[in-house]
């Protein structure tokens, strides 16, 4: 983070970044992010993408030295980061896209910086096992407001898309689409009846992607547009 404020809200939990943090995200974990100013600051930050197919090459001759972590891990400001920062900072100024053999470079400085201030970071970076096999209930609970294709549900819950259309059914006595969308309707009336948020802040926070067909289902479930309790 350089400047102003990064919100990440995951299903269970909320974080606030702020100037100088750095934090290290886990791979297939959900959560959405909101950039916001600050003290009259744009909200800057730069972002590193630790793709599986190198971070395999890198770990293929070291083992890792901890164990898999699914938390997010958060780095005070020091100077090892600063130094990989600000050596990033200028090819943003590029008209082309960084050549493969740079960002390779600064993708590995960037893994040996992490792992050299907290060897931790290899509970991130270094595991790549597929999800096991999760609670279908208590997982979709926790993440139906997440937007993702039945597939990314099955693959996170340890399930091809077969068995997880067949496990869903088995559990809710329903398809999964009509329930993603049933649930999410039912937390959208309430932020919208209770809360008296605007449809408007609300369809993206509970699932939907489009304001026009949120306000369509919206309607068809409980018989009035979402606009009659919160003007858009």
């Amino acid at each position: 983070m350089i400047s102003g404020e990064v919100r990440v809200a995951a299903a269970e939990r909320s974080y606030r970044f702020f100037a100088g943090d750095t934090v290290l995200f886990p791979r297939d974990q959900l959560g959405r992010m909101s950039k916001l100013p600050l003290h009259g600051e744009p909200c800057v930050a730069i972002s590193v993408i630790f793709r599986q197919d190198r971070l395999e090459q890198y770990y293929k001759e070291i083992k890792p030295a901890a164990e898999r972590s699914h938390e997010p891990l958060i780095f005070a400001d020091h100077p090892l980061l600063q130094s990989l920062f600000n050596s990033l900072q200028p090819y943003f100024d590029l008209a082309d896209a960084l050549p493969a053999d740079i960002a390779a470079f600064k993708v590995e400085e960037a893994i040996r910086i992490l792992k050299a201030i907290n060897p931790e970071a290899d509970g991130l970076l270094g595991h790549f096992e597929a999800p096991g096999k999760l609670d279908l209930v208590t997982f979709m609970e926790h993440n139906f407001r997440f937007n993702l294709p039945l597939e990314k549900f099955g693959y996170l819950t340890g399930r091809s898309l077969t068995t997880f259309k067949k496990d869903f059914k088995n559990a809710f006595n329903t398809s999964p689409g009509r329930w993603l969308t049933y649930k999410r309707l039912e937390l959208a009336h309430y932020q919208i009846v209770e809360q008296r948020r605007k449809p408007s802040e609300v369809y993206l926070d509970t699932g939907f992607e489009d304001l026009s067909h949120f306000s369509f289902a919206f309607k068809k479930q409980y018989g009035y547009p979402p606009s009659q309790f919160s003007g858009l």
